[in-house]
């Protein structure tokens, strides 16, 4: 009789553990199942019955970012339509299963311009989508003329998305008291504005400052364009020149915007961003998913104390004092390498001319000829070369290749550590993500501003708020700042990076703005041999500068 009933007990306690097991699967196939249709995806069973399989063993914590982690993954390959194949969540789950094995070779990458993945902003599905997944054409660099008016098309559509959800222009929520709703904003459209026959006061717009006829203002976007008079506008912070979005707000009557005040769409940190977005890796590299993500990338970020990042512009390779200098500087870091130098150019004093390409060719063997003179360095450190404006290559327009291999192949051969890569840029050191563009911006954007700010010259301060602002490093028309139609997407910077280096000639400054870092290190040979050297375990900036003999 006793046996009899330790085998009821028993069997009656494997039958509530069979049934909890029931509910514990029953819940994960729910929140499987709403993890998809959040994103407007259908799992076919099978494929449901493998994704259970696969997560009956991660833990009840872990659940949820490892479902993110697949999510990602499956909506980086091109899919057919809404439903998920069972071909496609294998192809997923190996992908994110590769991604836990692969941390360790994602602590450095060099990610050229043309290697940047591409993004499209769905305005039905109100996320950013891979570009395989749309209609896009594959980009090609001689664009068509789609690609100029989809340039600007983006560029708005990024910036509207982004201000649409700052709490300023969230709509207030049904229900809240009438107080908690009055300092909301609604933006309308340059339709809504055309569309009215009675004066319309107190509107706010976005769109894009354009000058369609000589000596006259429009704001543009994607809906029409409306001739502005900005004659009492006052200008908030920063540099407002043709081609810039911005927040108008004002009143229109005669087919006229009378603008009362100009500001910049909002910015947002890379954090906000990416609550909204995921751990998409938007930067490009190796990793399947955002390296902010990794916990191990920033662990070992903050452990490398001794990590530096040596930042030069304008290294004239054919003048002696500069390569002098340089010599200097490595003796002086040789005892402690840094992790990279970053070169940018020009790389010669001159501009281009026909006896340019014989002496550049020399002025590198003399580099690795100094290079070589300090093994520590030439063991250790990794060298990235950003080409100039004034540098070899085919013209002036942005993004723009490497220096010809012809030119750099001996150096590379003898500092294998080098990398010759693209104007701008990106740079991705364990969690952190960088920018590097090397183009005179600071002096374009001030030329070319309708109104230069009347107080508070701080400029850099002007300069930086206006990139983020615009989510672009080159928010000025396009035939002031030329750029390849189908690679405009190349010079974002949202979601926002850690750092942006401005390698321009105007003096060196270092502004911080939106959790990001903004360093231009100046001209190396015109400001007394100043440069720049970040460290990114603490992510400060050190002014530096080799004195004279």
């Amino acid at each position: 009789m006793l046996t009899e009933a330790v085998v009821k007990e028993a069997e009656a306690e494997a039958q509530v553990w069979r049934e909890q097991m029931k509910m514990d699967a029953r819940r994960v196939k729910q929140r499987v199942s709403a993890g998809f249709k959040m994103r407007g995806l259908i799992l076919r069973p099978e494929s449901s019955r493998l994704l259970l399989r696969v997560l009956e063993s991660v833990t009840e914590a872990d659940l949820e970012e490892v479902l993110e982690r697949i999510l990602d993954a499956v909506e980086k390959q091109p899919l057919g339509s809404s439903m998920v194949e069972l071909s496609v969540v294998e192809a997923a789950v190996q992908d994110c299963s590769q991604a836990c094995d692969e941390t360790i070779d994602n602590v450095f990458n060099i990610i050229g311009a043309f290697d940047v993945p591409r993004f499209i902003f769905s305005t039905e599905r109100k996320k950013f989508v891979p570009i395989s997944m749309t209609n896009h054409p594959v980009p090609k660099l001689c664009g068509q003329s789609r690609d100029k008016a989809e340039l600007f098309r983006e560029r708005y559509t990024i910036l509207q998305q982004r201000t649409h959800r700052h709490e300023l222009f969230t709509p207030p929520v049904i229900g809240s008291a009438p107080d908690e709703g009055r300092n909301k904003f609604q933006l309308k459209t340059v339709e809504a504005l055309l569309g009215s026959t009675a004066k319309v006061g107190e509107v706010i717009v976005l769109g894009m400052i354009t000058q369609l006829k000589e000596g006259k203002f429009y704001l543009e976007d994607p809906s029409g364009a409306v001739q502005l008079n900005m004659s009492k506008a006052q200008f908030h912070s920063g540099l407002y020149t043709e081609s810039c979005f911005v927040l108008a707000e004002g009143w229109y009557e005669d087919s006229v915007f009378h603008v009362n005040a100009f500001g910049f769409p909002p910015t947002e940190p890379s954090s906000f961003t990416r609550a909204y977005y995921g751990n998409i890796n938007f930067f490009g590299g190796p990793s399947s998913t955002a390296v902010k993500a990794s916990a191990k990338l920033k662990q070992l970020e903050e452990e490398n104390e001794d990590a530096m990042f040596v930042i030069v512009s304008d290294v004239w390779l054919d003048r002696v004092e500069v390569l002098e200098k340089i010599q200097t500087m490595f003796s002086g870091y040789s005892a402690m390498p840094p992790t990279c130098f970053i070169f940018c150019g020009n790389f010669s004093s001159a501009p281009y001319g026909r006896h340019q390409l014989r002496t550049l060719k020399e002025s590198f063997k003399a580099l690795a000829d100094l290079i070589c003179e300090y093994p520590s360095i030439h063991n250790s450190s990794r060298f990235v070369f950003v080409p100039g404006p004034e540098d070899p290559g085919p013209g002036t327009v942005l993004p723009r290749p490497p220096l010809a291999e012809h030119i750099t192949e001996e150096f590379r051969q003898r500092v294998p550590f080098s990398v010759f890569t693209t104007n701008p840029c990106r740079i991705q050191y364990c969690s952190q993500e960088m920018v590097v563009i090397r183009e005179d911006l600071v002096n374009k954007m001030c030329r070319n501003c309708v109104r230069l700010p009347s107080s508070n010259l701080d400029i850099p301060s002007h300069f930086v708020k206006t990139i983020l602002s615009q989510g672009h490093v080159t928010p000025l028309p396009l035939y002031v700042c030329p750029v390849h139609w189908p690679y405009d997407y190349a010079l974002r910077v949202y979601p926002v990076p850690d750092v942006i280096v401005f390698a321009d000639k105007y003096d060196p400054f270092n502004v911080c703005n939106t959790d990001c870092l903004c360093i231009n290190p100046g001209s190396f040979p015109r400001s007394g041999f100043s440069f720049k050297v970040y460290y990114p375990s603490n992510r400060t900036v050190e002014d530096s500068k080799l004195q004279g003999l």
